[in-house]
């Protein structure tokens, strides 16, 4: 059953095309990653679908129920920003139960207890009480998560929801946010391919304003993803550059980038890997290694944003 659905949605600002009749479909239970350059139209569709700008033409739905400043979806929309922004004289605790809670008709002791717990999941527990005037760019990223989940939303919105975080706390809050699917139906938009890999089910890759592939993640990498090879000389710098020319030139490749001595070579078809394992053996240089590389969703996204 599709949680988020959209047909023709689009959005234009003056002459400025910003999404361009985007039909998307999102299962329950799922983590998709909207991957895209910056300017991309992620934002632009996130704040569309959370009812917080209007469609220039085309419809949305998100738990069945139609998408819109006064839409019944927002009931069951929880959403975090790039930048959320908070009343910095409250502390996180206030924010949450007493503001927050109200918002969405929490009784006291629910807000409160949920709050709680949310501040916990989300490392700040022992700031609970701070005002948030004080927080750092990643505390309020993470009290940000916190209220998108206060009211227990069917489907989360999360634009680049680990964008401040140091890399210890990324790996934490992408970890809870993949497990989240146990609960709700996770959009997330980013332009980190490292974070999208790591957590998300489904990826869709978005490019000025279009979206130019949707699939799951393996699929992706199955399908779009260019076969390579690296071999890894013990030679000096020249030499490796020389051969490296020389392959290039071979039927069958794309190309080849140098990394110290590691050469990674681009092939049209993993079959074409045959005739530079044989310019490898043939080249009289010793090597170390040599070894198919594994597809990246990097390698995925640059051949479909540059095509």
């Amino acid at each position: 059953m599709s949680e988020i659905r959209t047909e023709g949605l689009r959005k234009t600002y003056g002459e400025i095309v910003a999404l361009q009749s985007l039909d998307l479909t999102v299962e329950a239970g799922t983590v998709f990653g909207f991957l895209g350059p910056n300017g991309a139209g992620k934002t632009t569709t996130l704040r569309l679908l959370a009812g917080l700008a209007r469609p220039s033409s085309g419809h949305a739905w998100l738990a069945g129920e139609p998408v819109g400043p006064e839409g019944r979806a927002r009931a069951h929309i929880g959403y975090l920003p790039e930048e959320p922004r908070f009343y910095n004289w409250m502390s996180p605790l206030e924010f949450l139960s007493g503001y927050v809670g109200g918002l969405f008709g929490l009784v006291r002791e629910q807000a409160s207890d949920r709050a709680h717990q949310l501040l916990e999941r989300v490392g700040l527990a022992d700031a609970a009480r701070r005002r948030i005037g004080g927080f750092s760019r990643g505390m309020r990223q993470r009290l940000g998560l916190a209220q998108a989940l206060m009211n227990r939303p069917r489907v989360l919105l999360l634009d680049e929801p680990v964008s401040a975080l140091d890399p210890g706390g990324r790996r934490d809050i992408l970890e809870w946010i993949g497990e989240l699917k146990s609960e709700t139906t996770v959009l997330m938009s980013t332009h980190i391919l490292e974070d999208v890999e790591r957590i998300c089910d489904t990826i869709g890759i978005l490019h000025r304003g279009r979206l130019v592939a949707v699939d799951a993640r393996q699929t992706l990498l199955t399908r779009y993803a260019v076969p390579a090879v690296e071999v890894e000389f013990d030679a000096p710098a020249q030499r490796i550059a020389a051969w490296a020319e020389a392959v290039r030139a071979k039927p069958g490749v794309v190309g080849t980038d140098i990394l110290g001595p590691v050469v990674t070579v681009r092939l049209q078809a993993a079959g074409a890997h045959l005739s530079v394992q044989a310019a490898a053996l043939d080249a009289g240089l010793p090597v170390i290694a040599y070894r198919v590389a594994r597809p990246t969703l990097e390698d995925v996204f640059l051949r479909l944003v540059e095509a």
